[in-house]
Parts: C-alpha cells; sequence; structure tokens
C-alpha cells in the first residue's frame, strides 16, 4: 500500500517537477528576463532543489574493474551470484596472473555488504567496495526497487529480508566454514 501512495505522489509531482526545472533555467538564462531579478540566483536555486526532490534517478553502474593490491593490477569481474525477485547477489570476483597472488586472493575471507533497504542504490556503497576488495572476496546485495517487482511476487516485509539474507549462499558457506 505504501509503495502504490509513493507511486501515486509521484505522478502527481510530475509536472510540478517539469515545472520547477523550466523555472530553475529560467532564472539563470543570460537571455531571459528573469534573469535580471534580484535574487534570480537564488531563486533558480530553489527551484533546482524542487526539481532534484521529484525526479527520477536511474540505478547507476558499479563500474569496478580494477584494483591495485600489492602493486599488481587486478582486474575486477562482477557476476550475479544469486537472482530473486527482491533481490541479486552480486560478486566482485578478482582475477590474477601468477599463482602466489592467486593463492593469496583464495585465503583472503569472505565479506557479505548488505546495501539498505532505504531507497538508495547499492552503487551508492562502490567505494566501500573497492575498499574491501583490497582484503576480501566481496558479495553484495542488490535489492531491486519495489515498483519494479511484479506483484504477482507477493509482498515484502521484515522477516522475509531476514530470509532472503539467511539463504544467501556466501552466509551459508560461512556457516558451514566456522
Amino acid at each position: 500500500m505504501l509503495y502504490q501512495i509513493h507511486e501515486f505522489q509521484r505522478a502527481m509531482l510530475s509536472p510540478l517537477t517539469a515545472w520547477a526545472q523550466a523555472a530553475s533555467k529560467s532564472f539563470v538564462n543570460p537571455a531571459s528576463p528573469l534573469a535580471c531579478v534580484p535574487g534570480s540566483n537564488r531563486l533558480a536555486a530553489a527551484y533546482e532543489l524542487l526539481y532534484r526532490l521529484g525526479k527520477n534517478y536511474e540505478k547507476p553502474e558499479f563500474e569496478l574493474h580494477q584494483i591495485v593490491k600489492d602493486g599488481h593490477n587486478i582486474p575486477i569481474v562482477e557476476q550475479t551470484v544469486v537472482e530473486k525477485p527482491f533481490c541479486c547477489l552480486l560478486r566482485f570476483k578478482r582475477f590474477a596472473n601468477d599463482s602466489a597472488t592467486v593463492t593469496k586472493l583464495k585465503n583472503e575471507p569472505i565479506v557479505l555488504v548488505c546495501a539498505p533497504l532505504s531507497g538508495h542504490h547499492s552503487t551508492l556503497l562502490r567505494d566501500t567496495v573497492k575498499m574491501l576488495l583490497q582484503d576480501h572476496k566481496v558479495y553484495i546485495t542488490d535489492w531491486l526497487d519495489a515498483r519494479m517487482v511484479p506483484i504477482e511476487n507477493g509482498p515484502f516485509h521484515q522477516d522475509d529480508y531476514v530470509e532472503y539474507i539467511q539463504e544467501l549462499p556466501v552466509i551459508s558457506a560461512r556457516r558451514i566454514c566456522t
């Protein structure tokens, strides 16, 4: 129900968002007479803020292609390990050519980054993942936007979230090893 209200609100604010973008540009465009109004920069900034609040942001890519570890360039490949209706588990696999580095990478601990469900994209944690890749095998939960999940998949509650995390193969493998 909350997602339906959220989507309704987004649809209702769509014309306001478009108007705010146009107004913002009007107050800073040198060819516009509105740019001569005292305080036009502040008005443009206020309209730009309103526009950004209503704007729909696309999910950016992780774009982690390599790291430098012990003087070696180590390529990174993003892999989808598990695909579920509400979440994907991503792995950032590191590759090396020399056997000493491969052995070192194999013996490093596994870390699971549980991205928040707060409406942010997991890619906002790319710097965290990049730092963790120095000394860990890194997995991250990539939660889908609830509006992109078909209604046939049912609701998603806190207990579903906990169940998803517990079922991840990273957690299962860790539980067996310790």
